[in-house]
Formats: structure tokens, C-alpha cells, sequence
């Protein structure tokens, strides 16, 4: 399993209390998770969020049987997550390892698809990605404004051009950006449909040192790399 190089802070606000989740791959991390979700359906509030969205990514698979809270709110998460794309999973492979076939199974689309050639496969916005959209523009925003010295933690999700993309020479163009103050952690590919898959990746970045926007522009979606790489979007930007 891929594990995160540096430590994951996922601070969500919940009426005035502040909830920190640290460390998911771990079991102390599931723990925290498992004792929050004792009591609450979803991460915050009475239902689905971006911050079930952003937890969800953290954790690289599955809680085991010796967490059932966390386990029942995976599997609600993932089914939620499956409805937004209509193709049949077939598998992915993390860190060496066939993803668990206890994943909320993915559903077909309707049979009016008579032709897939033109279809813009991230044309529908869902909600999640609605509000991922102006967590985006609201970081884009703080990216142009002094900032005092500090670092961020990152999510990017990276979108190929079609399935015939090399998913590995995509990754290996994606860490082959390298610049003082930026700092690449633990990546996974995430199925979208149609046999096409995403890299979400995580990085470190000093806040004074890099723009998230000149990274994308000017390095990730610009030649050569854009050779692989269609779209870079920013999932969750949070301070450490």
C-alpha cells in the first residue's frame, strides 16, 4: 500500500468543534475515525459532504471487521461516489495490490449508449464536485495573496486524455515536477467509467515557495506533460 509521506491534517469544522483526522492508513487513525462515527452518519452533519469526500480519499482501503462504524460509512460513501459515473468497475491496482472486491459495486448505465464516441466523460457536475469547484477558485484566490511562511497540504486529481493514456508515465510526468518548497506524497488511482481512471496524488507544498496555479499551468498541463495529461483539479488545500 501506498502511505502518505507525510502526516495527513483534515481539519473540518462541525458547528463550534473542530474534528482532526491524522494518520488514516493506520489503525490508530481508523480509530479516531471509528470512534467519531459511533454516533454520526457521516462526517459532518446529517448527511454527505465534501468532508466525507476528503476523508474517504484518505483512507487507502477499506476499515477491516474490527471497525464496523467506519466500514459502514465507507461502503455509503462509495456508493454514493459509484452513482456519479456509470461504467462497470474492473479492478485498480495500488501499490501492488487488487483493489478489495467488497467495494460498493459499481452499476451500468442505462442501454441508450449506442454511441460512447464524443461523450464527455466529465461533463456532469455533481454536487461534490460543485463545491470542489469553489473550494478551488476560493484557493486559487489565496494563492495571489502575501502569505505568511507556513506549508499546505494538497489533493490534486489529475485526469487523462482517454483509457489508451499510460496511467504510470502519466504519474512519472506528474513527479517529475520538481521545485524548492514542493514535496510529492502518496498518489491512487481512482476508476471514472468507460475503462478510464484518475490519479488523485497528494503534496506538500511551502506556502511562500509555490503556487498551486503556476504548477498546474505551467508545468502539468504544459509540454511535454500535457502529452498525458488532459486536467489538473485541486480537491483539498488545507494548512498544516
Amino acid at each position: 500500500h501506498n502511505l502518505f509521506s507525510t502526516q495527513l491534517n483534515l481539519t473540518l469544522e462541525r458547528a463550534s468543534m473542530a474534528v482532526t483526522f491524522s494518520d488514516l492508513h493506520t489503525e490508530q487513525g481508523l480509530k479516531t475515525l471509528e470512534e467519531h462515527l459511533a454516533g454520526n452518519s457521516y462526517i459532518s452533519g446529517d448527511q454527505l459532504s465534501l468532508d466525507d469526500v476528503k476523508v474517504y480519499a484518505a483512507v487507502l482501503e477499506k476499515p477491516g471487521d474490527g471497525f464496523p462504524n467506519a466500514s459502514k460509512w465507507y461502503d455509503s460513501i462509495a456508493s454514493h461516489l459509484a452513482k456519479c459515473f456509470p461504467g462497470k468497475a474492473v479492478g485498480v491496482r495500488v501499490g501492488g495490490g487488487v483493489a478489495p472486491s467488497e467495494e460498493a459495486p459499481q452499476t451500468e448505465a442505462p442501454a441508450a449508449r449506442a454511441d460512447d464516441d464524443g461523450i464527455d466523460l466529465f461533463a456532469d457536475e455533481t454536487e461534490d464536485e460543485r463545491k470542489a469547484a469553489e473550494e478551488r477558485e476560493a484557493a486559487k484566490k489565496d494563492t495571489k495573496k502575501p502569505k505568511e511562511s507556513g506549508k499546505s497540504s494538497v489533493l490534486l486529481e489529475v485526469k487523462p486524455w482517454d483509457d489508451e493514456t499510460d496511467m504510470k508515465k502519466l504519474e512519472e510526468a506528474v513527479r517529475s515536477v520538481q521545485m524548492p518548497g514542493l514535496t510529492w506524497g502518496a498518489s491512487k488511482l481512482v476508476p471514472v467509467g468507460y475503462g478510464i481512471k484518475k490519479l488523485t496524488i497528494m503534496m506538500t507544498i511551502v506556502d511562500d515557495l509555490v503556487s498551486v496555479d503556476n504548477l498546474i499551468e505551467d508545468h502539468l498541463t504544459s509540454e511535454p506533460n500535457n502529452e498525458y495529461i488532459q486536467s489538473v483539479d485541486i480537491v483539498a488545500f488545507n494548512k498544516i
